[in-house]
């Protein structure tokens, strides 16, 4: 059998640009009805590559719908959003369907469509998307629902498994803008597990499988964003679904997207997706997979949970709650949030401070030097850059943990004199 070379990584990083819909907004604003129609249109555009089927219902009643396409022997499901404030894969999975959509005809999409029969789950958590929270309507987190059953999502998510008896399975996933690539400061823009099935993490054939998945995806993603990639912790955990999943007979890879050090961090972590999921699923198609370097896997650097910030100023002047100023870095902690602009939904960045002292060990997403400057919050009535102003009141210099990120830099001028805005800091609420 002839088999098709694959395509390279950056020529798929490329190609996203052609097959991502111009029309989609940003991922935190892709809901239920978008989903949907999306979906429900693939089989009226394209009848030979995709069937849709409503498989189950949200607590709210929001469809679950099924997309297969391809016609192989081996099963493989993918599922994105259980969370439903960890929306970049369900994006990413419709750009994987127009890139089928459009380039089935090609010799590497036939090779994958003969090879496998797919099955993508987009949107399993439609009600907490719709609020863009992590749980359920019911308040359940869904991937700690794998043996209770308590969520109509997760039930619908393990009914289509033993449905399908997948050979292997994706679960899709965005984590903490915190997380760090070991102790490297840099940001986990893309973390990778291959999860135990015990508490012993043992290896059975399944998870082998599942590590050199994630090797492939290591070494396609290492030049796209190099020390960006980092390992999940792969603690057995016995309520979640990809634990579960393993132990049922379908292993899984986890995918995990995490920061991206610029200030529009869509595109580059969608890009990423598309070339993660397409590098993947033509090596398994291929069977370039099964030459793939466990080693590879198990050598990535550890994820750092807390070891990212996405703003820190480094040596400023910063009055506490007592005492006289001292010199600090000051760490500001964000994530994205949904919020009404104009009456319109919008993606903000919510920012609080985080950390405060000594933060060598932090790195972030932006680094500013504060020396010679002193921080402290911005003051009700708002202030700009440039303005002239004198120090304000004890009270009112207060640098706490935990406080919003609505921040002055200030430059002092003439002994006595008044203080010169040099930047604001303003993250929403």
């Amino acid at each position: 059998m002839h088999v098709t070379a694959p395509a390279t990584p950056r020529e798929l990083f490329d190609l996203w640009a052609s097959v991502h819909p111009k029309d989609l907004p940003p991922p935190a604003l892709v809901r239920h009805p978008l989903v949907e129609a999306r979906l429900r249109r693939l089989p009226q555009v394209a009848p030979d590559l995709f069937q849709v089927e409503e498989v189950g219902r949200s607590v709210e009643g929001r469809s679950l719908h099924l997309v297969r396409f391809g016609g192989g022997p081996r099963h493989i499901l993918l599922w994105s959003q259980m969370h439903g404030d960890e929306p970049t894969a369900t994006t990413a999975l419709l750009d994987l369907f127009e890139y089928i959509r459009l380039h089935g005809e090609h010799p590497r999409v036939r090779q994958l469509l003969s090879a496998f029969t797919l099955h993508a789950l987009p949107m399993l958590n439609p009600d907490g998307a719709e609020r863009f929270q992590r749980r359920n309507a019911q308040g359940i987190d869904i991937n700690r629902d794998a043996l209770a059953l308590q969520t109509p999502e997760g039930r619908t998510l393990k009914a289509v498994r033993d449905r399908l008896q997948p050979s292997l399975g994706f679960n899709l996933h965005n984590q903490s803008w915190r997380t760090a690539v070991g102790g490297t400061g840099r940001p986990a823009s893309i973390s990778l597990l291959a999860p135990p099935f015990d508490a012993a993490r043992n290896d059975n054939p399944g998870r082998v499988l599942a590590k050199k998945v994630c090797a492939v995806i290591r070494d396609a993603l290492e030049p796209l964003a190099p020390g960006q990639l980092g390992r999940y912790d792969d603690s057995f955990e016995v309520r979640a679904f990809g634990d579960n999943l393993g132990r049922w007979g379908t292993p899984t890879v986890l995918i995990e997207t995490g920061p991206w050090p610029s200030p529009e961090p869509d595109e580059p972590l969608l890009r990423l997706n598309f070339v993660a999921l397409v590098s993947a699923l033509e090596a398994l198609a291929s069977g370039a997979v099964e030459h793939a370097d466990v080693g590879r896997y198990d050598s990535l650097p550890l994820n750092d949970s807390k070891g990212m910030l996405h703003l820190v100023i480094r040596g400023a002047h910063v009055f506490g709650e007592a005492g006289d100023a001292f010199v600090a870095d000051v760490g500001v902690a964000a994530t994205q949030a949904v919020r009404p602009v104009g009456g319109t939904p919008s993606v903000v960045l919510v920012g609080t401070v985080e950390e405060l002292g000594d933060l060598r060990v932090y790195g972030a997403v932006e680094e500013v030097d504060g020396t010679g400057l002193t921080v402290v919050p911005l003051p009700a009535g708002g202030a700009k850059e440039g303005d002239s102003l004198p120090l304000p009141r004890r009270g009112e210099r207060t640098l706490q943990v935990g406080l919003p990120a609505e921040l002055m830099l200030l430059r002092p001028g003439a002994p006595g004199g008044p203080y010169r805005v040099e930047r604001i800091v303003r993250y929403g609420r």
